[in-house]
């Protein structure tokens, strides 16, 4: 009885090695990865996101974790240089002012009144330029290291890719939004929305 047992097992054996080397002759390759490692052609190119990135003005950045580049911040504010404005000192404009003030449409909805003013960012000794809580001069493109002195945590991933929008590509030269680009700097929170509904109505209409 074992005989036969082991003959019916060498049996089943031999068809599976004759299916199995059928397959082969039938098909160019044993396994995918096989087929993928013989056919993939090697990329002679540079990868680059440089087409994607042309029509947007940039700066560059240099930090410790590496250097990329960011859209260019100054171009975007329609009322910069702020000195073409202030070309006095504060107290003397907010003399000079009659009828609705400038910046009326500003709201300071960012930390308690007691943490941050206008004053916290912007100088009157400096209008052009933000500044830091150390009273450091900080340039508007690189703003970033204003929100930094707050947002720690967001600030190394921001660096290292993980926070922020990435714009053209992943592709070297990396173009990162900068917290402005998304946050408005004066209210940074994002408006609540409602989830959007399962419209069950539309699937009944569809069967």
């Amino acid at each position: 009885m074992t005989t036969k047992i082991i003959g019916k097992v060498m049996a089943i054996a031999l068809c599976v090695s004759i299916l199995s080397c059928k397959g082969d002759h039938e098909h160019k390759y044993h396994t995918i990865k096989d087929k993928i490692e013989a056919e993939t052609v090697p990329y002679s190119g540079e990868l680059s996101s440089d087409v994607y990135n042309e029509t947007i003005e940039t700066v560059l950045v240099k930090e410790e974790d590496g250097t990329f580049l960011i859209p260019d911040r100054k171009s975007q504010i329609t009322s910069f240089n702020c000195t073409e404005c202030h070309s006095e000192p504060l107290k003397s404009l907010k003399e000079q002012q009659v009828g609705k003030k400038a910046h009326w449409d500003i709201k300071l909805v960012h930390a308690d009144a007691k943490t941050m003013n206008c004053a916290t960012c912007h100088t009157g000794n400096d209008m052009d330029n933000l500044h830091s809580l150390t009273d450091q001069q900080i340039d508007f493109n690189y703003s970033y290291k204003l929100c930094s002195q707050c947002h720690q945590r967001e600030f190394k991933d921001w660096k290292g890719g993980a926070h922020g929008k990435q714009l053209g590509g992943w592709a070297p030269p990396r173009v990162s939004n900068t917290c402005v680009n998304c946050h408005n700097p004066h209210a940074p929170a994002f408006e609540k929305r409602w989830p959007v509904r399962y419209n069950t109505q539309k699937v009944e209409e569809r069967k």
